[in-house]
């Protein structure tokens, strides 16, 4: 039988780079602090948290730039740290306090900046992501509009709509599905008939699907994909499978004991920490210490005060 040393894990896995790893870590400590937060009763409302999928969009900012739209879920405080880098503000929109991304009416899943948008209802967005590639088609020639989807969004009938328009006219649109084998509290293998590469290519749109983790080696795998829904107008699905680690929001987690223990066994962060313990372990406790900081400031600040 063949031994698998730390040594050659090593050496297969790169070392990430520092920005990608302290980004990783910021959304990580981030989601495990408004847990936190909602556990002591300081939040209300709801939120659902990405942990476990947090190298989806590091991995993919290299390759959507500022002219770009991004349409985000109910699960995007990681779509919104990668594009942005600003806990601050997005934790100032989560408990309403001044600074707020909307004035603090949007919260956890409804955030509007820029060209950046999310939204908490299934589905919702890729019409209007094909609506806006269609805009930029026409105005804005090389730029896209890239909408997260999870695989349980493939049972609504608006995904399809939007597929059938981005393929017939031949939309500059990226979509990206986050497909950690559960939709809330029931199984894919339980609600998806075949496969999302079948389902895309129905339409003859092209469909990428990687159970990769390491943010460059993704980048590099997409980047002439992408170019070519910029340049050609090539719609694009790209399908992640990955693992949900935490809850479907504050702690309601269905699966059981040994299905959790499988999402944590994939986590990225537990095989890098393996590879590289003492990189992860500098940068995990700076982005600790970081997100505190950020918390103890944000909630010093004064409520906001909607205007109207």
């Amino acid at each position: 039988m063949e031994v698998v040393t730390e040594d050659r894990v090593r050496r297969s896995l790169p070392r990430l780079a520092d920005r990608d790893l302290s980004t990783l870590l910021l959304i990580r400590h981030f989601e495990y602090k408004l847990l936190e937060l909602f556990g002591r009763g300081e939040l209300s409302g709801t939120t659902h948290t990405c942990l476990g999928q947090e190298y989806v969009p590091v991995a993919l900012r290299s390759l959507i730039g500022a002219r770009d739209f991004v349409f985000s879920n109910h699960r995007g405080h990681g779509h919104y740290l990668a594009r942005y880098e600003d806990p601050h503000g997005l934790l100032a929109e989560i408990m309403s306090r001044q600074g707020a991304i909307c004035g603090g009416v949007g919260g956890s899943q409804h955030i509007l900046r820029e060209r950046y948008l999310s939204t908490g209802v299934q589905g919702q967005s890729l019409p209007v992501a094909a609506g806006v590639a269609q805009h930029l088609k026409r105005t804005e020639p090389g730029a896209l509009a890239c909408a997260y989807i999870g695989d349980g969004t493939w049972g609504e009938g608006a995904v399809y709509e939007a597929l059938n328009m981005a393929a017939l006219w031949r939309l500059p649109l990226l979509v990206v599905v986050e497909n950690n084998g559960i939709a809330q509290s029931t199984r894919t293998v339980d609600q998806l008939a075949g496969t999302i590469g079948d389902r895309a290519q129905a339409f003859g749109i092209r469909h990428y699907r990687t159970e990769e983790f390491h943010p460059t080696a993704i980048a590099a795998e997409l980047s002439p994909l992408v170019e070519q829904v910029r340049s050609a107008g090539r719609p694009l699905v790209v399908e992640f499978v990955t693992h949900r680690v935490g809850p479907h929001s504050k702690g309601d987690d269905s699966r059981s004991a040994g299905e959790i223990a499988g999402a944590r066994a994939g986590d990225w962060y537990a095989r890098y920490a393996h590879a590289f313990p003492e990189h992860v372990a500098d940068w995990d406790a700076r982005m600790r210490a970081y997100v505190d900081q950020v918390v103890a400031e944000v909630a010093a600040r004064p409520l906001t005060e909607w205007s109207g």
